[in-house]
């Protein structure tokens, strides 16, 4: 009976459906207002090198993206119970919102051409370049990453990751990131910006060079590392709450 009862309740949770059906929206009205601002700024196509859009534009686009994030949070506080489960839904409405948002693109303005091409994926606190695939990689790897927390967790066991897992979960986020910020990370050091970095949009050097940058390379080594610290991690943490699933 015990036995019975453990399958019963062995599966994902309801609110991931709704959950999923406010991303996919938010990701189409996301792109909605890219498809605005492409209109109005880049009616010739977006490519590289770019065309900078008003100052006062890119503080409303970086408010624009902060208050994002804060809407996709609000949302996995709102459907999860525990910290874990906050976290996981969290990553699920990111992920859900990243893929339908370039979805939404592909339908609206026929773009992106390939999954390489560069994109302008974020801007804070500088912007990060990249291919679409890795992003869409990313967020594929965050719904699997979520699901094994949500797995356990509604099924009434605590998710907590170990040192190791932490450790690996961290540094590979660490090295992901880092290949989407290297390129303008790069152009403000060697360029001797950083010590007017609050400033950079007021400084006509950098605005030309920035105006003038085409990305050429994309360090799939590095990215392909953090992934690779990234699986064992989540492979760790799927057997051994597996195993531990078992003894109880």
């Amino acid at each position: 009976m015990k036995e019975s009862k453990r399958k019963t309740k062995a599966k994902l949770p309801d609110k991931i459906v709704p959950l999923s059906a406010f991303a996919i929206a938010f990701g189409f009205l996301e792109a909605i207002v890219v498809v605005y601002l492409r209109e109005l700024y880049y009616p010739g196509g977006f490519s590289f090198p770019m065309k900078l859009i008003p100052h006062k534009i890119y503080i409303v686009e970086i408010i624009r993206e902060f208050t994002t994030i804060i809407m996709l949070v609000s949302a996995g506080m709102l459907a999860g119970k525990t910290r874990m489960q906050k976290f996981a839904y969290f990553l699920i409405a990111f992920a859900v919102w990243d893929i339908f948002y370039y979805v939404a693109l592909k339908l609206f303005l026929d773009w992106p051409q390939s999954l390489l091409t560069w994109d302008i994926l974020f801007l804070i606190p500088v912007p990060w370049l990249g291919p679409v695939l890795s992003p869409v990689l990313c967020s594929t790897g965050m719904i699997f990453y979520a699901l094994i927390i949500l797995y356990f967790e509604e099924n009434g066991i605590k998710v907590k990751l170990n040192f190791r897992e932490l450790v690996l979960t961290v540094t590979g986020i660490i090295l992901i990131l880092a290949t989407y910020v290297w390129d303008y990370a790069s152009m403000i050091i060697r360029g001797g910006f950083i010590r007017n970095f609050t400033g950079l949009m007021n400084d006509e050097k950098f605005l030309k060079l920035s105006s003038e940058y085409v990305p050429v390379f994309y360090n799939w080594y590095l990215f392909v590392a953090g992934v690779l610290l990234i699986l064992p991690a989540m492979w760790s943490l799927y057997f051994r709450m597996k195993r531990y699933q078992k003894e109880i």
